[in-house]
């Protein structure tokens, strides 16, 4: 027997390692979970500035370790991906070079490290995991927050249940009814899209949208009612346009008028869009903030105040917005004037490319793909909430981790398994 059978005896004889997949989803479950921020959220932060909590700083610190340790175990297959986003890389880069011109360069440099081992995490997760499994993923973390956040509010209302500033809605794991409403939002289009993909469990992701629904209606968040509505109506149009040529022309120009309507009344009128939602057009509807931070930016429109400065020094620019809507904002309330704040308007504009790239690629697989359920959806409904959230780029936040896997994934090539092999697809 020669050298080579010898060793090809060797190898056959060494157990094959399969349990570091299941290591490596029980990870990626666990830290999806943690970038939730349920239950610690509300145990160790103040809810206007989580930052500042020691408990929640020494939780980070394990995670960052852990992705990096779970990237080398892997790095050609994540660098490869970071290569193929490289807008998105760009932009979060962008964030850590605004230190050197940041209002407050030591808050600068420790929010955007947090970014970027968020970020990192995503194009790991976005990497390592094939469509169906990274949705599947997704939505067994849904389904854990849901069933966490019934328990909390049955066996322990004090804590799950708004008691004073809106009596009687539901909060869950989480510091307020928004919070609970836009998660569960978001968890609806998590449970359809795996329904799709998971085939062999369809019947359950399917029914796990009951009580995603639920929660959205107990939690009164009209936001994240409009958003639930869109994230179970958006499959239903993906769904009818691959029926048939007739089926494809009703859906895509109902789509484009409704993107039409949107965009002008966004433009035109956005206190229209905010008053449908409950909200008038004034302090609580947000346009106040929005015209004293306009005067703002307009002061720095090339570089901004650095990233997560501008809110962070109370003696600085912040100060004066604050005197002008006469309340202590936390935030923007609106992901590009976040941003233009943070980095400038040139880095608004790498955001709105990396956005409108996510978006294309993902509507370019309308007609093939099961994938397209989650990501076109998904994409359309972060896009109506940049109105009125600034829901780009934070770190240690699981909607940034979400869209930064599904636009790095869109952006790798990937596509899921034609239909009929779905529930079969391999990481």
């Amino acid at each position: 027997m020669d050298a080579y059978d010898q060793a090809a005896r060797w190898r056959a004889s060494v157990p094959r390692l399969t349990f570091i997949p299941m290591i490596e989803a029980g990870a990626a479950l666990l830290a999806l979970l943690l970038f939730s921020q349920a239950l610690i959220g509300p145990l160790f932060a103040d809810p206007l500035d989580p930052e500042t909590s020691e408990g929640l700083r020494l939780l980070w610190p394990p995670v960052y370790l852990a992705t990096l340790v779970l990237i080398a175990a892997r790095p050609l297959m994540t660098l490869s991906l970071v290569v193929k986003a490289w807008p998105l890389a760009v932009l979060v880069a962008l964030t850590m070079i605004s230190a050197a011109w940041s209002i407050d360069p030591e808050v600068t440099a420790r929010r955007a490290l947090g970014l970027i081992f968020t970020t990192l995490f995503a194009f790991w997760f976005a990497a390592r995991f094939s469509w169906r499994d990274m949705i599947v993923l997704i939505a067994s973390m849904y389904v854990i927050l849901a069933f966490g956040s019934f328990i909390a509010g049955l066996l322990f209302p004090s804590f799950a249940i708004h008691d004073s500033i809106h009596p009687g809605a539901w909060k869950g794991l989480w510091w307020e009814k928004n919070t609970l409403g836009a998660m569960m939002a978001w968890a609806t289009l998590a449970f359809v899209a795996a329904a799709a993909l998971d085939t062999r469990r369809r019947v359950f992701w399917l029914a796990m949208v009951m009580p995603a629904v639920a929660l959205v209606l107990l939690s009164t968040s009209r936001t994240s009612l409009l958003a639930c509505m869109l994230a179970i109506a958006g499959p239903l149009m993906i769904a009818m346009a691959r029926r048939s040529f007739g089926h494809a022309a009703f859906a895509l120009t109902g789509g484009g008028v409704a993107v039409a309507l949107a965009a002008l009344v966004l433009i035109v009128g956005p206190g229209v869009f905010l008053e449908a939602l409950g909200r008038d057009a004034t302090l609580t509807g947000r346009t106040d903030i929005w015209e004293a931070l306009l005067v703002q930016i307009g002061e720095r429109p090339w570089l901004g105040y650095g990233y997560g400065a501008y809110w962070s020094d109370e003696r600085g620019p912040v100060f004066w917005l604050r005197q002008a809507t006469n309340w202590p904002v936390p935030t923007a309330h609106n992901a590009w004037l976040e941003t233009a704040a943070a980095i400038g308007i040139p880095g608004a504009i790498v955001a709105l490319i990396v956005l409108m790239q996510a978006t294309g690629r993902a509507a370019m697989r309308l007609f093939h793909g099961r994938e397209t359920y989650w990501a076109l959806t998904y994409f359309a409904i972060f896009t109506i909430i940049s109105v009125s959230e600034s829901n780009l780029l934070g770190q240690n936040s699981l909607g940034w981790v979400l869209f930064c896997a599904t636009a790095a994934k869109l952006a790798g090539g990937e596509r899921a398994l034609p239909p009929g092999q779905a529930g079969a697809e391999a990481p």
